[in-house]
């Protein structure tokens, strides 16, 4: 029986409702039990949800990014960046280029041909999900110099994954829209899309602080801060430049130019959240398409293996060029490996640029092999990060004794 898009939006939500009172009952990332619901209800196995109702919703996944970049962007102020000292930024740039070196090397070594696809597989790897690894430190209620290096470093995480990601989809549009491209406009085309991005949300966010900054109306505000987020998006998606970076930067303008307004607007941003990004992960779900997993088994192993190492290794030597305590230079990199929510905010990104068939076959196929291995790579992330993260907070002395039993 046909039960039209409200219909499956709605059945979606109560689905999601119920999933959310299971997952809190069981002690599990929310996020997890989001995309598995959407694993099971996917074309793969109940056909619930399928391809056509996944297009249908495809504006769900577009305003979830939107919502994602933005909120990355506002935390990116000055005030909160110069505390974190330098260790934290040693920790946070060497954990997140150690994955994207490592990953990127190894993919391509297996695959020499698709050095665009490596580029790809490498700038999904080097984010961090920040919601397990912060739901293990408050259900311990751990403290100490590793627990505040943890907090510091996930939360600046996107940012760099973010930016990375940008430099490597430019790079493998670049590969595979012309194959003569020269190495200077290899170089050349990234650094001006970058830019431009850099000045569309900068652009976007002067406009909204002038019309704004005195307004005090939480419906205007709702209004406004939605209109800037979908105008930033819809132009460049319209001229072909990072809609999350630009995003991002709309949010990192505001919160630089008036902290207030950008608070204010976050928290109207936040009340979309509860609606668009349970929708958003279970739509990721629905996309896993579960007969490839014996496929993309072996990859993902060796993508999950490659990741860790570029994880833990960036992470030590991170800590060591910025002269962190001993404890962090120890056990940060093993705190560091869920990998869920941005990751396949990211992946989605690839879905929507490369699977459109603009960049050919090649591009639907890397689209296609992208997101069904970040979410199977994604169960496996999800169950050994968070408990690596309780062994090394453990060890290093962090866990509230009374929590330990």
């Amino acid at each position: 029986m046909e039960i039209g898009t409200l219909g499956y939006l709605a059945l979606s939500l109560i689905v999601i409702y119920a999933t959310k009172k299971f997952v809190d009952r069981a002690y599990l990332p929310a996020v997890t039990g989001y995309v598995i619901v959407g694993v099971l209800a996917g074309a793969s196995v109940l056909n619930f949800i399928s391809k056509d109702v996944i297009d249908d919703f495809s504006i769900v996944s577009d305003i979830a990014l939107g919502i994602i970049a933005f909120s990355i962007g506002i935390e990116l102020n000055r005030e909160t960046l110069s505390k974190l000292g330098k260790s934290i930024m040693f920790i946070a740039f060497f954990e997140g280029f150690g994955a994207f070196v490592v990953v990127t090397t190894v993919t391509y070594l297996i695959d020499p041909t698709a050095l665009y696809r490596a580029f790809i597989f490498g700038s999904i790897a080097s984010a961090t999900a920040p919601a397990a690894t912060v739901y293990v430190i408050q259900q311990y209620k751990a403290r100490g110099p590793l627990t505040s290096t943890i907090l510091a470093v996930v939360g600046i995480d996107d940012a760099i994954a973010l930016t990375i990601y940008v430099f490597a989809s430019l790079f493998a549009s670049s590969m595979l829209s012309n194959a003569e491209l020269s190495v200077a406009k290899l170089i050349l085309t990234p650094v001006i899309k970058i830019s431009l991005s850099l000045l569309l949300g900068g652009v976007v966010g002067f406009l909204y602080y002038a019309i704004f900054r005195k307004i005090r109306h939480t419906d205007e505000l709702s209004i406004g801060i939605a209109a800037s987020i979908l105008l930033v998006m819809a132009v460049a998606e319209r001229f072909d430049l990072s809609e999350l970076l630009s995003v991002m930067t709309l949010g990192a303008f505001l919160a630089n130019t008036n902290p207030m307004l950008a608070n204010r607007s976050h928290k109207t941003v936040e009340n979309f959240s509860p609606i668009f990004l349970p929708l958003f992960f279970m739509l990721a779900g629905a996309r896993l398409d579960v007969t490839l997993i014996g496929k993309i088994g072996i990859l993902g192993l060796i993508y999950t293996a490659a990741r860790f190492a570029g994880k833990i290794g960036g992470a030590s030597l991170g800590a060591m060029l910025g002269g962190a305590p001993r404890v962090v230079k120890k056990y940060v990199g093993f705190s560091l490996l869920p990998q869920v929510g941005v990751a396949i905010a990211l992946s989605l990104a690839v879905q929507k640029k490369f699977g459109s068939g603009k960049y050919g076959q090649a591009g639907i196929e890397m689209a296609g092999i992208v997101i069904n291995l970040l979410l199977f790579t994604t169960i496996i992330t999800e169950i050994v990060g968070p408990i690596l993260t309780r062994i090394s907070l453990s060890r290093a002395g962090e866990i509230n004794q009374g929590e330990k039993r």
